[in-house]
């Protein structure tokens, strides 16, 4: 029986490496998770786009789920934190701060290319470059979803409360989200029901201007961070630091962590359905099709997480 929630058959192994991209003279840190004793044979390949402050090792939880399921998974930190030039400087102006995350948006399109060839180059991980998908969160998602602007070789996209929407308070990723595709690239949201960054407005905004097969689920009870590792400390973590002023209100609309959902059902939410999207378009897997096109919100709740598949899904 199809079960997308549970670990799968092989062990995961990873590997840390250093890649120098020559044309921005940049080292990235990047992370590669391939299966242990795989089958022979091409395997497809699972980009990660981490959110704004966070790093490749983000979301460990989602990327070795689906490489003990066969997939091998790459990762890197983005430019803004490997980049001095690309850091917030004292006493910043509101244009400067605009010119600052176009250039952020605009590299983190060029690191994911990079990323793709850097991976597609190491042969030894047979990979099929036929059935390759991405996945990011907030700003992260943003990559995910403008990257299938540009980058052909990507079949497949989750995105994970993506940032690009439009938003009525100040500091958050402007909406630049063209979806110029051309193409139809299945795409499933998985998106927050409490989300104060990325709200369910701007969610389904991005929702419905997607031209590609698409589906969103939300996950109930649920903010922006219960996407990532270690969500409890995480999440309480930014009740305390120190927002820049443009953020501030961020701090004031935080709620306590223990009016949500545990980390355990969201990483369940968060995995499953990940996997399950990438086995339906990566792989063609009937069983995957089928669960994504039965009763998503009931197979949740019978393994106690609380979500909502929106009628326009």
């Amino acid at each position: 029986m199809y079960d997308p929630f549970a670990p799968g058959p092989f062990a995961v192994n990873s590997r840390s490496v250093q890649a120098r991209d020559a044309s921005r003279d940049r080292l990235f840190p990047c992370e590669i998770w391939y299966p242990e004793a795989a089958q022979p044979g091409s395997h497809p390949l699972i980009l990660f786009s981490h959110h704004s402050g966070g790093s490749r090792l983000a979301s460990t939880f989602l990327c070795t789920h689906l490489c003990s399921h066969g997939y091998v998974v790459a990762a890197l930190d983005h430019s803004e934190t490997i980049a001095t030039e690309l850091g917030r400087p004292e006493n910043e102006t509101a244009e400067q701060r605009t010119a600052r995350m176009e250039a952020i948006l605009a590299n983190r399109l060029l690191d994911i290319r990079f990323l793709l060839d850097q991976v597609l180059s190491i042969t030894e991980f047979s990979l099929d470059p036929d059935r390759m998908g991405i996945v990011g969160h907030s700003l992260g998602g943003w990559t995910a979803l403008a990257t299938a602007d540009s980058e052909l070789r990507i079949r497949a996209v989750v995105a994970l409360a993506p940032g690009g929407a439009s938003h009525p308070k100040p500091g958050i990723i402007p909406a630049k989200l063209s979806f110029a595709w051309g193409r139809d690239v299945p795409t499933l949201y998985l998106v927050a029901e409490n989300d104060i960054a990325t709200p369910l407005e701007g969610m389904y905004d991005i929702f419905e201007r997607t031209p590609a097969t698409k589906q969103m689920v939300i996950l109930r009870r649920a903010d922006h961070l219960h996407f990532i590792d270690n969500i409890e400390q995480a999440h309480e973590a930014a009740r305390t630091m120190t927002f820049p002023p443009e953020l501030a209100w961020l701090q004031q609309e935080i709620r306590p962590i223990a009016e949500f959902c545990s980390g355990e059902q969201a990483h369940l939410f968060v995995r499953g359905l990940t996997l399950c999207h990438m086995d339906a378009t990566l792989r063609y897997q009937q069983e995957a099709q089928g669960f994504l096109a039965g009763d998503i919100a009931a197979e949740l709740a019978a393994r106690g997480v609380d979500a909502i598949v929106p009628p326009t899904a």
